[in-house]
């Protein structure tokens, strides 16, 4: 399976994902990355910090932009070569983060594409914005 082509993209195309980041997906976030940080893994210390619960890591729901551009637009085959992002808001246990990431520029001859990125929480909040610069698959 192979995703789009730069020839089958257009300014505006759309894609997303959806996931409602749970307890678990932290925790193995965390073991997968090594960061442990009390924000995300210890409720006693988060209640002391500037959120006061545990959020998810920023990089964690960054990654879910990974997911769209792989997965989704352009898809399978796709080279991932930049992110620029700004964390907007915190992400909490059992918020529910749509990603989405539109076609903003597209250079043909070098077959690059540039989308914005953001993910949102359920109401609606912008909690990361920023844009992804891509090599779509060749057929």
């Amino acid at each position: 399976m192979i995703g789009k082509t730069i020839q089958e993209i257009k300014i505006g195309d759309v894609g997303s994902f959806t996931k409602t980041v749970t307890e678990t997906d932290v925790y193995l976030y965390a073991g997968i990355s090594g960061d442990f940080n009390p924000a995300h893994v210890n409720e006693v210390e988060a209640t002391q910090g500037m959120f006061k619960k545990r959020i998810a890591h920023g990089m964690l729901t960054a990654s879910f932009v990974s997911t769209v551009l792989g997965c989704y637009l352009p898809g399978p085959g796709t080279i991932y070569l930049g992110q620029e992002l700004k964390f907007k808001k915190p992400v909490f246990f059992g918020d529910t983060i749509v990603a989405k990431a539109e076609v903003v520029e597209m250079d043909h001859e070098k077959n690059r594409i540039v989308l914005r990125t953001t993910c949102t929480n359920q109401n609606g909040d912008i909690v990361l914005d920023g844009k992804a610069t891509v090599m779509p698959p060749v057929k």
